[in-house]
């Protein structure tokens, strides 16, 4: 698999990872309730988890793959649009089974 490949696919699955820990991280923080389901608080959050695992998946990836992608761009924008909405699919799916109808 080329080195562009794995990084996209690495994406991917960091998207579902990034669902999985700002569901954890509004849990313990307490923004994530049915008290408070219009908050805006548990979304912000949310966001703010994915943007730091996106920037560490940059640092990761360039340490990584250095001399390894033709152009230093690549690694900020491989996979920028899947691992966003896979981020927002699992963010919003966890979020719907922990809060749906009783």
């Amino acid at each position: 698999m080329k080195t562009i490949a794995k990084m996209y696919w690495a994406r991917v699955l960091l998207g579902g990872l990034a669902g999985l820990l700002s569901i954890a991280a509004g849990l313990a923080l307490g923004t994530i309730s049915r008290e408070s389901m219009t908050d805006l608080n548990s979304l912000l959050n949310g966001i703010t988890v994915a943007l730091i695992v996106y920037l560490l998946s940059y640092y990761a990836f360039k340490a990584v793959f250095k001399g390894k992608v033709e152009k230093q761009q690549k690694f900020i924008t491989m996979g920028i649009g899947v691992y966003f909405f896979t981020w927002i699919v699992t963010w919003v799916a966890l979020y719907t089974i922990l809060l749906g109808p009783p």
